[in-house]
């Protein structure tokens, strides 16, 4: 069992397998040039497997893949069964834009991956672009309805901004709905590499929006989601990913890895550790000692609240949010 320095089982590992993306989000990196980090500098999949093995077996039971993009890393499939044939009960998922979703999604699914959280901002074609800064509407529909015909369990990712997507809120939740997808708002947090053009809407402003047609209950956080779960009148559950309110670390049980091989107790913090010179000499020992001293320093919550001044300088792209 892995506990961190405040107590905390940590059971969840997230792991991205590349910074690079085919979008450029207003609220990720709208500026970045096209470019990536030379592939010598990555960890191999055998060298990324070698430390989620280690780490399963000292007690992570659910692994998310993230980037970046994580399907523009070539032969994920093969990453994908690599973890699932060392443990098939592991809670094996991935996060994807879902532009490349329709070509993959049978591969994945055989692979063994079980789960899918798919970024969805707009159902209007200009406003996606506007977000993406790429036409991608189209490809992104198409893909989740691929991974639904192939069985895979999708979750729906939407970040409402203020005066170009925030007006969709219902909609979204109606797609979602008549999909039997839920569907999780998440706050915009706020980041050094965002526009600075953009204004996200809290969670109260986002249930207020839901309001305007449905009738909402509480239901609470479900073990150490980070989702704060709603239910509508007939039974339909949505879901508020809001790391601004207070309570909203005091059950986190992640840690993040790196394409590199860095590890990172908290998605605002910069301070990492590498493990990748322990990997790459096989040395997996060293590498769980890395693992356990980043667990005792990992930081009891994020430095996000309502006050404005706090935006983090953590790249999403390289940690997957």
């Amino acid at each position: 069992m892995l506990i961190d320095g405040h107590n905390r089982v940590v059971n969840y590992l997230r792991v991205s397998v590349t910074e690079r993306c085919n979008f450029r989000c207003q609220y990720c990196m709208p500026d970045k040039p096209f470019s990536w980090v030379p592939r010598e500098n990555l960890l191999s999949f055998e060298e990324l497997f070698l430390f989620i093995k280690a780490a399963m077996d000292e007690g992570i039971t659910k692994v998310r893949i993230t980037g970046g993009e994580p399907l523009l890393r070539e032969d994920l499939d093969k990453f994908v069964a690599m973890i699932y044939n060392h443990n098939p009960d592991v809670d094996l998922a991935l996060t994807t834009n879902g532009y490349l979703l329709k070509q993959v999604a049978a591969k994945l699914r055989k692979a063994g991956l079980k789960r899918l959280n798919i970024s969805l901002d707009s159902l209007r074609p200009e406003t996606a672009q506007r977000i993406a800064q790429k036409d991608v509407l189209k490809e992104v529909l198409a893909g989740i309805d691929a991974a639904l015909k192939v069985g895979l369990k999708v979750k729906v990712n939407m970040v409402p901004l203020k005066g170009i997507n925030d007006d969709e809120i219902v909609d979204i939740l109606d797609y979602c709905k008549a999909r039997n997808i839920e569907v999780r708002f998440i706050e915009y947090m706020e980041n050094a590499l965002a526009s600075d053009q953009i204004k996200g809407l809290l969670g109260k402003e986002i249930l207020e929006k839901v309001k305007e047609k449905y009738t909402i209950r509480k239901v609470g956080r479900e073990g150490s989601s980070p989702s704060f779960s709603y239910l509508l009148e007939d039974g339909y559950k949505f879901g508020l990913i809001d790391p601004h309110k207070h309570d909203f670390c005091e059950t986190c049980n992640r840690i993040r890895l790196t394409a590199e091989g860095h590890l990172i107790p908290c998605l605002y913090f910069d301070e990492a550790m590498s493990i990748k010179d322990a990997v790459k000499a096989g040395d997996v020992p060293a590498a769980v000692d890395v693992l356990r001293t980043v667990l005792r320093d990992k930081p009891k919550e994020n430095r996000w609240s309502d006050a404005e001044n706090e935006t983090s300088s953590r790249a999403f792209y390289e940690t997957g949010g």
